[in-house]
């Protein structure tokens, strides 16, 4: 399972710079923009000069309208600036086809610049709350746009977690569809140390965190804290290694 961190700007890159050696991709965002806000490409540019070049920088380009060409467009910009993963959250997306119809320009846009970045298609585990697409639908969304990541995250930033809203069979289920359709399954929203036993027995591919690894535990008002970060991978490497010797034990 791949670590994702997410600082809110440069000072706290630094941070994540520091515990590089925990952590996988560094995630680009803002969340005073909301839930997959998007930063300014010039953050991202920085951001990517900031960090150790072996680790991938993920951008996120919005909680995003059906306007394909806009989104494409945004997506073109982070690639443009040195993102590897280009996250779209699919807010304002009522149906699936929408969301197929966003996604493939997405793909297309991203692709034809860089046919190594991994588009990556979210949606939202408290999509009854927005009235977007539901949640089960992103991994067939994703796999017919041509993307390669299919992510939950949370959409409204209030306390409630990914579990809150979708249950870890539910969660299972979205692992299992984007597996299935070729896809890497991405999990976040207010994701805990304590989560991690059910998201590495479920087979996630990318866990997503910011909250658990700052100051106080606040996504908002702490800063990210390297101990934190070498904290929660080591919590990582330890349900890795216990699901492995399961596994033996079985086989």
């Amino acid at each position: 399972m791949l670590l994702l961190i997410s600082p809110d700007g440069v000072e706290e890159a630094l941070d994540c710079a520091k515990a590089a050696q925990h952590l996988d991709i560094v995630d680009v965002k803002k969340p005073d923009e909301g839930s997959l806000g998007a930063n300014f490409p010039w953050v991202i540019r920085e951001i990517r000069d900031a960090i150790p070049a072996d680790k991938p920088v993920s951008a996120t380009v919005g909680d995003v309208p059906y306007k394909p060409g806009t989104v494409a467009q945004a997506a073109l910009g982070a690639v443009v600036s040195g993102a590897t993963y280009i996250k779209v959250g699919l807010y304002g997306c009522t149906t699936p086809d929408q969301g197929i119809d966003v996604m493939r320009a997405v793909v297309r846009a991203v692709k034809d610049h860089c046919p190594e970045a991994l588009v990556v298609a979210s949606g939202y585990a408290d999509a009854h709350r927005i009235g977007c697409v539901n949640p089960l639908a992103l991994p067939d969304i994703a796999a017919r746009a041509g993307a390669d990541v299919a992510m939950l995250d949370t959409a409204i930033k209030d306390g409630t977690r990914l579990f809150d809203h979708v249950s870890p069979d539910a969660c299972a289920e979205f692992v299992r569809l984007a597996h299935a359709a070729g896809l890497l399954a991405a999990l976040a929203g207010s994701i805990k140390q304590a989560d991690i036993g059910p998201l590495t027995r479920i087979g996630t591919d990318i866990v997503g965190v910011r909250g658990a690894v700052c100051e106080g535990g606040d996504r908002n008002t702490g800063r990210i804290q390297p101990h934190l970060v070498a904290g929660f991978r080591a919590e990582m490497d330890r349900y890795a290694q216990e699901l492995a010797a399961d596994v033996t034990a079985v086989s």
